[in-house]
Protein backbone atom coordinates (compact mmCIF):
# COMPACT_ATOMS: atom_id res chain seq x y z
CA UNK A 1 0.00 0.00 0.00
CA UNK A 2 1.10 3.59 -0.59
CA UNK A 3 1.84 6.04 2.21
CA UNK A 4 -1.47 7.77 1.50
CA UNK A 5 -3.39 4.51 1.71
CA UNK A 6 -1.66 3.58 4.98
CA UNK A 7 -2.56 6.97 6.45
CA UNK A 8 -6.20 6.45 5.46
CA UNK A 9 -6.16 2.99 7.01
CA UNK A 10 -4.70 4.33 10.25
CA UNK A 11 -7.33 7.07 10.33
CA UNK A 12 -10.04 4.41 10.01
CA UNK A 13 -8.41 2.35 12.74
CA UNK A 14 -8.62 5.34 15.08
CA UNK A 15 -12.21 6.16 14.06
CA UNK A 16 -13.28 2.57 14.69
CA UNK A 17 -12.59 3.01 18.39
CA UNK A 18 -15.55 5.36 18.72
CA UNK A 19 -17.99 3.81 16.24
CA UNK A 20 -21.13 1.87 17.03
CA UNK A 21 -21.13 -1.80 16.09
CA UNK A 22 -23.90 -3.40 14.07
CA UNK A 23 -24.50 -0.50 11.71
CA UNK A 24 -23.92 -0.09 7.94
CA UNK A 25 -20.50 -0.10 6.30
CA UNK A 26 -19.52 0.90 2.77
CA UNK A 27 -16.14 -0.55 1.78
CA UNK A 28 -14.00 -0.69 -1.33
CA UNK A 29 -11.73 1.47 -3.44
CA UNK A 30 -11.93 5.10 -4.58
CA UNK A 31 -15.36 4.55 -6.13
CA UNK A 32 -16.52 3.98 -2.58
CA UNK A 33 -14.25 6.38 -0.72
CA UNK A 34 -15.49 9.26 -2.87
CA UNK A 35 -19.13 8.36 -2.22
CA UNK A 36 -20.39 10.97 0.32
CA UNK A 37 -22.71 8.35 1.76
CA UNK A 38 -22.13 9.35 5.39
CA UNK A 39 -23.25 12.91 4.62
CA UNK A 40 -26.23 11.75 2.54
CA UNK A 41 -27.38 9.48 5.38
CA UNK A 42 -26.91 12.21 7.98
CA UNK A 43 -28.93 14.67 5.91
CA UNK A 44 -31.65 12.04 5.67
CA UNK A 45 -31.60 11.57 9.47
CA UNK A 46 -31.64 7.80 9.03
CA UNK A 47 -32.06 5.80 12.26
CA UNK A 48 -28.67 4.10 12.00
CA UNK A 49 -25.04 5.02 11.48
CA UNK A 50 -23.30 4.69 8.13
CA UNK A 51 -19.52 4.36 7.92
CA UNK A 52 -17.49 4.74 4.72
CA UNK A 53 -14.28 2.70 4.76
CA UNK A 54 -13.26 3.02 1.12
CA UNK A 55 -9.57 3.46 0.29
CA UNK A 56 -8.55 4.96 -3.05
CA UNK A 57 -6.43 2.78 -5.28
CA UNK A 58 -6.70 -0.52 -3.44
CA UNK A 59 -7.25 -3.87 -5.13
CA UNK A 60 -8.99 -6.99 -3.87
CA UNK A 61 -5.80 -8.44 -2.35
CA UNK A 62 -5.19 -5.26 -0.38
CA UNK A 63 -8.74 -5.25 0.97
CA UNK A 64 -8.12 -8.83 2.12
CA UNK A 65 -5.06 -7.58 3.98
CA UNK A 66 -6.91 -4.73 5.73
CA UNK A 67 -10.31 -6.41 6.04
CA UNK A 68 -10.30 -6.22 9.82
CA UNK A 69 -10.03 -2.42 9.94
CA UNK A 70 -12.29 -1.73 6.96
CA UNK A 71 -15.03 -4.25 7.76
CA UNK A 72 -14.71 -6.79 10.56
CA UNK A 73 -13.85 -4.39 13.38
CA UNK A 74 -17.13 -2.56 12.75
CA UNK A 75 -19.23 -5.76 12.83
CA UNK A 76 -21.78 -4.30 10.40
CA UNK A 77 -25.27 -5.68 10.02
CA UNK A 78 -25.10 -4.63 6.36
CA UNK A 79 -22.05 -4.32 4.12
CA UNK A 80 -22.07 -2.55 0.77
CA UNK A 81 -18.91 -3.34 -1.17
CA UNK A 82 -17.40 -2.06 -4.42
CA UNK A 83 -13.93 -3.50 -4.95
CA UNK A 84 -12.00 -4.86 -7.89
CA UNK A 85 -11.92 -2.30 -10.68
CA UNK A 86 -8.30 -1.42 -9.88
CA UNK A 87 -7.38 -5.08 -10.34
CA UNK A 88 -7.98 -4.53 -14.05
CA UNK A 89 -5.24 -1.91 -14.25
CA UNK A 90 -2.95 -4.92 -14.68
CA UNK A 91 -3.59 -6.24 -18.22
CA UNK A 92 -3.02 -9.86 -17.20
CA UNK A 93 -5.82 -9.83 -14.61
CA UNK A 94 -8.67 -12.05 -15.74
CA UNK A 95 -12.28 -11.86 -14.58
CA UNK A 96 -11.83 -15.34 -13.14
CA UNK A 97 -8.86 -14.27 -11.00
CA UNK A 98 -10.78 -11.26 -9.75
CA UNK A 99 -13.77 -13.39 -8.79
CA UNK A 100 -11.52 -15.82 -6.92
CA UNK A 101 -10.10 -13.04 -4.73
CA UNK A 102 -13.51 -11.43 -4.29
CA UNK A 103 -14.87 -14.78 -3.09
CA UNK A 104 -12.17 -14.89 -0.40
CA UNK A 105 -13.39 -11.53 0.92
CA UNK A 106 -16.97 -12.80 1.04
CA UNK A 107 -15.94 -16.04 2.74
CA UNK A 108 -14.11 -14.18 5.51
CA UNK A 109 -17.01 -11.80 6.13
CA UNK A 110 -19.54 -14.63 6.19
CA UNK A 111 -17.38 -16.69 8.55
CA UNK A 112 -16.62 -13.84 10.95
CA UNK A 113 -19.96 -11.99 10.66
CA UNK A 114 -22.60 -14.62 9.85
CA UNK A 115 -25.48 -12.20 10.47
CA UNK A 116 -24.13 -9.51 8.14
CA UNK A 117 -25.99 -9.10 4.85
CA UNK A 118 -23.62 -8.34 1.98
CA UNK A 119 -24.58 -6.13 -0.96
CA UNK A 120 -22.14 -6.44 -3.88
CA UNK A 121 -22.42 -3.28 -5.92
CA UNK A 122 -22.09 -3.48 -9.70
CA UNK A 123 -19.10 -1.67 -11.13
CA UNK A 124 -20.02 1.73 -12.55
CA UNK A 125 -19.58 2.32 -16.29
CA UNK A 126 -16.81 4.61 -17.51
CA UNK A 127 -16.67 7.29 -20.20
CA UNK A 128 -13.39 7.36 -22.12
CA UNK A 129 -14.41 10.44 -24.10
CA UNK A 130 -14.67 12.44 -20.87
CA UNK A 131 -11.30 11.26 -19.53
CA UNK A 132 -7.95 13.06 -19.68
CA UNK A 133 -5.29 11.47 -21.88
CA UNK A 134 -3.51 9.72 -19.00
CA UNK A 135 -6.72 8.04 -17.87
CA UNK A 136 -7.62 7.06 -21.43
CA UNK A 137 -4.52 4.87 -21.56
CA UNK A 138 -5.69 3.03 -18.45
CA UNK A 139 -9.17 2.66 -19.91
CA UNK A 140 -7.80 0.73 -22.87
CA UNK A 141 -7.14 -2.02 -20.33
CA UNK A 142 -10.02 -1.46 -17.92
CA UNK A 143 -12.84 -1.35 -20.47
CA UNK A 144 -16.60 -1.17 -20.07
CA UNK A 145 -16.77 -4.52 -21.84
CA UNK A 146 -14.52 -6.13 -19.24
CA UNK A 147 -16.44 -4.45 -16.41
CA UNK A 148 -19.67 -5.82 -17.89
CA UNK A 149 -18.28 -9.35 -17.93
CA UNK A 150 -17.08 -8.89 -14.36
CA UNK A 151 -20.51 -7.68 -13.26
CA UNK A 152 -22.12 -10.77 -14.75
CA UNK A 153 -19.61 -12.97 -12.93
CA UNK A 154 -20.14 -11.13 -9.64
CA UNK A 155 -23.90 -11.55 -9.96
CA UNK A 156 -23.35 -15.31 -10.18
CA UNK A 157 -20.96 -15.17 -7.23
CA UNK A 158 -23.55 -13.30 -5.16
CA UNK A 159 -26.09 -16.05 -5.81
CA UNK A 160 -23.54 -18.67 -4.82
CA UNK A 161 -22.60 -16.90 -1.58
CA UNK A 162 -26.05 -15.75 -0.48
CA UNK A 163 -25.24 -12.08 -1.05
CA UNK A 164 -27.24 -9.48 -2.99
CA UNK A 165 -25.87 -8.18 -6.29
CA UNK A 166 -26.93 -4.57 -6.50
CA UNK A 167 -26.98 -2.71 -9.82
CA UNK A 168 -27.94 0.95 -9.40
CA UNK A 169 -26.25 2.12 -12.60
CA UNK A 170 -29.33 3.10 -14.61
CA UNK A 171 -29.40 6.79 -13.54
CA UNK A 172 -25.73 7.31 -14.43
CA UNK A 173 -25.62 5.37 -17.73
CA UNK A 174 -26.21 6.88 -21.17
CA UNK A 175 -27.73 5.19 -24.22
CA UNK A 176 -24.31 3.84 -25.27
CA UNK A 177 -23.60 2.21 -21.93
CA UNK A 178 -21.12 4.85 -20.81
CA UNK A 179 -21.21 6.97 -17.69
CA UNK A 180 -23.24 10.09 -18.47
CA UNK A 181 -20.88 12.95 -19.28
CA UNK A 182 -22.55 15.31 -16.82
CA UNK A 183 -21.66 12.96 -13.96
CA UNK A 184 -18.04 12.35 -15.01
CA UNK A 185 -15.21 13.65 -12.90
CA UNK A 186 -12.42 12.10 -14.94
CA UNK A 187 -14.09 9.41 -17.03
CA UNK A 188 -13.72 6.81 -14.25
CA UNK A 189 -14.85 8.59 -11.08
CA UNK A 190 -18.12 10.42 -10.48
CA UNK A 191 -19.06 13.87 -9.35
CA UNK A 192 -21.25 14.17 -6.27
CA UNK A 193 -24.28 14.62 -8.54
CA UNK A 194 -23.73 11.12 -9.87
CA UNK A 195 -23.69 9.62 -6.39
CA UNK A 196 -26.73 11.67 -5.48
CA UNK A 197 -28.60 10.17 -8.44
CA UNK A 198 -27.98 6.58 -7.31
CA UNK A 199 -28.57 7.17 -3.61
CA UNK A 200 -32.39 6.87 -3.87
CA UNK A 201 -31.92 3.40 -5.36
CA UNK A 202 -29.56 2.37 -2.58
CA UNK A 203 -31.63 3.73 0.29
CA UNK A 204 -34.34 1.03 0.24
CA UNK A 205 -31.66 -1.64 0.71
CA UNK A 206 -30.12 0.34 3.55
CA UNK A 207 -33.45 0.66 5.34
CA UNK A 208 -35.07 -2.73 4.64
Amino acid sequence: MTDSQIKTLERYRALNQTTEKGQIVFAGSSLMEQFPIERFAAQDTLPFAVYNRGISGIVTQELLECIYVCILDLAPKKLFINIGTNDFNVPQTSVEALVERYAKILNIVKEQLPDCHIYMMAYYPMNAAAAPEAAQQRMKIRTNEKLGRANAALARLADEKGATFLDVNAPITDERGNMKAEFCLDGIHMKEEGYRSIYPLLKPYMTE
